[in-house]
């Protein structure tokens, strides 16, 4: 009989309504997790579940409820959290088939919450668009004309819009004007899909640009459908803008941030919120990746303020929770505040920030917990024992690494079907963990030695250090233990997806405000 109590449907619904903080976590990986889900829930898979929940879930005291769909993530996840100091979990009530029997509505794909806002905004707002087939005609006639991708940069070098320049979603107001300075140009904003594409173009509204804007509408998978080619491998970029293009968008993004209702703050109120007992507060700073390494605010974990937008479940996984934004500019906190005070989030950018205020440098580093201490190998050890033979290495990285890059002769096993995989795999003598850094791996290091009886050893750096070292590599799905159900192919990345499944994924997206509706949890509005 398991001792972690439970909580129902009816109890996390109430909460959400009256916008209480909820942690609803769904343990499968990201594969199931993305087949159905409640609107809210966020997906922190077991197989990393210590790499993750703490900066995810920050206050030891928050409500948690856990869920699965009978695979029994659940209760182990519930005993990893209360070994971890987490004091108020909870099994939802019947699993993912109780959310369903008791009348909650389920949701397909990956940041369903941010996805459905994008249609409603559109659906409010009549985001101005543009089909495929007007854009190239645009392009081929060499109008004045100038494409502004808003995805991540690695997504846009995967493919892209022939001639056209990333910036992503947040910096888009800080340097639309600069990338268009003639007010007759018309910008046109793509995403691979929808959401970013929509979101990017009524930024651009909402803070007044006097040129024309348009989305491209259904972005890449648009243009795919309409049998035009994308480009790849591409490394334009937005530039550095003037003082005074700096100080008009910051002036435009406040006069949004205001009408959103984003509050304000300095750092003693952040000093205050984040003391606050039985209350969640996150800090972002939403400028480059760059200028956050060159020095950013104690604490603030980076993310660019557009995929903050896209992927606010897997940044605060915590739904009312309190948001503070930090930049140095006041447009990009300011501009991604407005949007996600209308996803319903309490948020508080900070004002009157000076540069000795950035005093900290380098990359985020998550939170952890205390490392399990075990025996590591160097490379060349391992080299030397798989020689030798009676030697089996378990690789816990991702599917898609493991298929790219794996030491030879290495078993792919998902961390949470660890007891599986080894009853299928070759016996052997002792086992080495690797992963890409053999941070993952280190977690599963003594439950390999529990359940095999034999030593168990971490490989120390992980494949990278093995690479690096000069040794040899395979690549190829030999060698899976467990299904490769660790990620969700998203039907709008990359260049090999059906048509069948492109025009599914926009089929699917346009129903996203109905399904709103039926939820009736969101707590959305349009300004």
């Amino acid at each position: 009989m398991s001792r972690i109590p439970s909580r129902s449907f009816a109890a996390i619904r109430s909460a959400l309504l009256a916008a209480e903080e909820v942690a609803l976590i769904d343990l499968r990986e990201e594969a199931p997790f993305a087949e159905a889900h409640p609107l809210f829930a966020a997906n922190i898979p077991l197989s990393k579940l210590e790499l993750e929940v703490l900066d995810r879930v920050p206050r030891r005291d928050t409500a948690v409820t856990l869920y699965d769909d009978g695979e029994g993530l659940a209760q182990r996840a519930a005993e990893r959290l209360l070994q971890l100091g987490y004091s108020n979990v909870a099994l939802l009530e019947g699993g993912l088939a109780g959310w369903r029997e008791a009348g909650g509505e389920l949701f397909r794909d990956v940041n369903v919450p941010s996805k459905a806002f994008g249609e409603l905004v559109e659906s409010q707002r009549h985001t101005p668009s543009l089909a495929a087939e007007e854009v190239k005609a645009l392009l081929d006639a060499k109008a004045d004309v100038v494409v502004l991708d808003a995805r991540r940069f690695d997504e846009y070098q995967t493919m892209n819009i022939p001639g056209s320049i990333s910036v992503p979603g947040a910096e888009l107001v800080l340097r639309v004007r600069e990338l268009a300075p003639d007010p007759a140009t018309q910008v046109i904003v793509n995403c691979a899909g929808r959401t970013r594409s929509i979101i990017g173009t009524q930024s651009l509204v909402n803070a007044g640009i006097p040129n024309p804007v348009a989305a491209l509408r259904n972005g890449t998978i648009g243009w795919t459908l309409a049998g035009q080619t994308l480009e790849h491998g591409q490394q334009r970029r937005f530039a550095e803008v003037g003082q005074a293009t700096h100080e008009q968008a910051a002036q435009n993004a406040r006069a949004v941030a205001d009408k959103a209702g984003v509050r304000r703050a300095g750092l003693t109120q952040l000093h205050d919120c984040r003391a606050e007992a039985g209350r969640t507060t996150y800090l972002f700073d939403v400028r480059t990746e760059e200028e956050y390494r060159a020095g950013h605010l104690p604490g603030a974990r980076w993310v660019a303020g557009g995929q903050l937008v896209q992927e606010t479940d897997h940044y605060a996984s915590v739904r009312g929770a309190r948001i503070v934004l930090a930049d140095d500019d006041g447009t990009r906190a300011n501009m991604t505040g407005s949007w996600l005070a209308q996803l319903g989030w309490e948020v508080h950018v900070l004002d009157g920030l000076a540069a000795s205020d950035f005093s900290e440098s380098g990359a985020w580093r998550p939170a952890l917990p205390a490392l399990p201490q075990v025996e590591a190998i160097a490379p060349q050890t391992l080299a030397t024992w798989l020689e030798q033979g009676d030697t089996a290495v378990l690789d816990f990285t991702t599917s898609a690494n493991h298929v790219k890059r794996h030491i030879p002769g290495a078993r792919w096993v998902l961390r949470a079907q660890l007891r599986e995989a080894l009853a299928a795999a070759p016996k052997a003598e002792r086992y080495v963990l690797t992963c890409g850094s053999g941070l993952l791996a280190r977690f599963a290091v003594d439950e390999v030695a529990a359940l095999t009886g034999k030593p168990a050893f971490l490989l120390d750096g992980g494949n990278t250090a093995w690479a690096d070292a000069g040794l040899p590599v395979e690549a190829g799905e030999n060698g899976l233990l467990s299904p490769r159900i660790d990620r969700y192919r998203r039907p709008y990345e990359g260049t090999d997806n059906p048509r069948e499944a492109m025009q599914a994924y926009l089929d699917w997206e346009f129903g996203l405000v109905e399904q709103l509706g039926r939820d009736g949890t969101s707590g959305f509005f349009v300004v």
